[in-house]
């Protein structure tokens, strides 16, 4: 077990293989643990470093106002911590919203940038389903809301072949599961993320994807990103939903691979 920190003021994180360091950053769940199923290829070639984002897991539970930017300066702190000049970075959904913000504030700390499953900003849509999941946090309970969260992260074939092993994580994830202040503020920091001024001027080799059926964050935001930045690369996988790195692990595997070695 690895921390940055102090024992009030920690984040928590884990490397794994050696060579040119990966960072797989997590989405608003905030886990590194989300990144197993891509852990083993990914550390065969690369030093990967994961971590939980300050609120989640065994990060500290700061009672402050979250935000892209401070969950971004957290990322670095872990990247000076182990003495990393510059990485590649791979970022799932909230990951790829600091991916974002770490090309746009420091672009000198990148090799290269993969943004999955992510978004530019929120709109009418984005907002509706974030206003939903944080009435169902507060005013349900986190049990609630924990049960909710595979409609949203997984298609429904994936979710019906996996219910066994969902509902395990739901019996560990609920009783560990942040307070509520903690989780609202979080979800308040990615519908108040913007940065679609600062894409244009992204310099970063950059990839974004997602998967076709991705519903939380639909395909037209991977398009978007795309064509902001200048010179990004686009995949949409077939299916697999917000979280095709788990339900399509080898495809999202060999995607991403390819670019980051083109990039090495």
């Amino acid at each position: 077990m690895s921390f940055v920190g102090s024992a009030d003021d920690h984040l928590y994180f884990e490397t794994h293989g050696a060579g040119v360091p990966v960072l797989l950053v997590p989405g608003l769940g905030g886990l590194g643990s989300y990144w197993a199923p891509n852990i083993p290829a990914f550390s065969k070639l690369y030093q990967v470093v994961v971590h939980d984002h300050r609120g989640t897991g065994q990060s500290s539970r700061s009672s402050i106002r979250y935000s892209v930017d401070q969950m971004t300066d957290d990322l670095l702190r872990v990247m000076d911590h182990l003495n990393i000049d510059k990485a590649h970075l791979v970022g799932h959904s909230t990951g790829g919203a600091i991916g974002q913000t770490l090309a746009a504030r420091y672009p000198h700390r990148l090799k290269s940038l993969v943004i999955y499953a992510s978004w530019t900003k929120a709109d009418p849509f984005f907002r509706r389903v974030f206003e939903a999941r944080r009435t169902l946090l507060t005013n349900s309970g986190a049990a609630a809301y924990v049960r909710s969260t595979p409609v949203f992260l997984y298609p429904d074939w994936w979710v019906n072949e996996n219910i066994g092993l969902l509902e395990e994580r739901e019996k560990a994830a609920i009783p560990n599961f942040p307070a509520t202040a903690i989780a609202a503020s979080r979800i308040d920091a990615i519908v108040d993320f913007d940065r679609t001024s600062d894409l244009p001027g992204i310099k970063t080799p950059t990839l974004v994807m997602c998967a076709e059926d991705d519903i939380l964050t639909p395909p037209y935001f991977t398009e978007k990103l795309a064509l902001l930045i200048p010179g990004a690369e686009s995949v949409i996988l077939e299916r697999g939903g917000h979280c095709v790195s788990e339900t399509c692990s080898e495809a999202f595997n060999d995607v991403v691979l390819r670019f980051i070695a083109r990039h090495s």
